[in-house]
């Protein structure tokens, strides 16, 4: 067992919740490597001594550069505004440092490029975040799915909406401008990763993107509220996603259903600890979906719980995040999401966008 230095850059909502999953996943998981909270930075130095006390971090600065190139800061959690994305991220692989990134991957498709090309050169450890995809339950859907459990996949519908925009009223903030923290830009990478995961690269899409409230108190709404997009996988399955920040009534909309020639899958975040299965087999009257509730049989789930049903969390997600990033230090080689995995979501939300904008069909190959 070592310890390894790990540096947050930003404290707020997700540096926080990284900061919590270091400190959790070595008791968690019995890590090999456990880590070590050396330095946190904020925007200015009060918050970032804030940041320091309130979450155990040895040293805190308002110099992202500071914490890259600190020789006690051995990997490089990235919990920062998109805008930063890439200049962290390329100073630390300069540096031989493993990174951890939340998404999405920069703040555009030139970033994303740019900070690809950055980790392979330095053939350093890199992940992306997308921690809704390791909940137990939709580790075991993909389980399912690569098994051949339903069979072939002929359809698949996925969906990531919420509604902190609903009302009209809400005035504008920085989630109201610049593309990168529009729905396309927020929400929609974490469901296509998912139907990446799930079932694999898209071929080509069609979309529209469209901003419902264009202005509210306080100023105009220069980004997207809502998007709708049909896909053509390369396993030849039908899609289709949607993605809003405005849909009344729904808090975590990360929903997918699976059709195969042999069965079926639903699952939806708001009741994460939940899976439904549908198999074609037995008599027609007998047949329906079952409610799987996860349990210590199911990925990741035995190191949070013994119970079946007792559930696993958000933060959790954050933890299994974690293990990963350290086992991948620890073996020297980047485990699924890496930052290509991040790029390919981003050719997808550049293909989408073009669409929109074209009213026509788009191979995302050409992103």
């Amino acid at each position: 067992m070592s310890e390894i230095g790990i540096g947050i850059v930003g404290g707020g909502y997700m540096g926080k919740a990284h900061a919590v999953a270091m400190s959790a996943v070595g008791p968690v998981f019995s890590t090999t490597l456990r880590p070590r909270l050396e330095m946190v930075c904020a925007s200015t130095p009060e918050s970032a001594e804030s940041y320091r006390s309130a979450f155990g971090f040895a040293r805190s600065t308002a110099d992202w550069k500071a914490l890259v190139e600190d020789p006690k800061v051995e990997a490089v959690v990235i919990a920062s505004p998109q805008t930063t994305h890439r200049q962290i991220a390329e100073a630390a692989f300069a540096k031989g440092k493993p990174v951890f990134c939340e998404k999405p991957l920069g703040a555009s498709l030139e970033d994303s490029r740019a900070m690809v090309a950055a980790a392979e050169a330095s053939g350093s450890v890199n992940m992306v975040g997308f921690n809704y995809i390791r909940t137990p339950a939709s580790q075991f859907a993909r389980h399912l799915v690569q098994s051949g459990e339903i069979g072939d996949v002929t359809w698949f519908r996925g969906e990531h909406t919420e509604d902190f925009y609903a009302d009209p009223s809400t005035p504008v903030s920085w989630r109201t401008s610049g593309l990168s923290n529009g729905t396309m830009g927020d929400l929609s990478p974490h469901m296509i990763n998912a139907a990446l995961a799930l079932i694999g690269p898209i071929d080509r899409l069609i979309a529209e993107v469209e901003t419902v409230h264009a202005n509210r108190p306080g100023g105009a709404v220069t980004n997207d509220d809502h998007a709708q997009m049909m896909c053509r996988f390369e396993s030849g399955a039908m899609g289709q996603m949607y993605f809003s920040r405005i849909a009344t009534g729904r808090k975590m909309g990360y929903a997918y259903e699976i059709t195969g020639t042999k069965g079926a899958i639903r699952f939806d975040q708001e009741d994460q600890n939940a899976l439904w299965l549908y198999r074609s087999d037995g008599a027609e009257a007998v047949r329906g979906f079952t409610k799987i509730l996860t349990g210590p049989y199911h990925p990741d789930y035995a190191p949070f719980c013994q119970g079946p049903g007792h559930g696993t969390g958000y933060q959790d997600q954050i933890i299994i995040e974690a293990r990963d990033f350290l086992v991948a230090i620890e073996k020297g080689s980047s485990i699924w999401p890496t930052f290509r995995d991040g790029l390919q979501v981003n050719q997808i939300v550049a293909a989408a966008l073009a669409s929109s904008e074209t009213k026509s069909w788009q191979s995302v190959s050409s992103f």
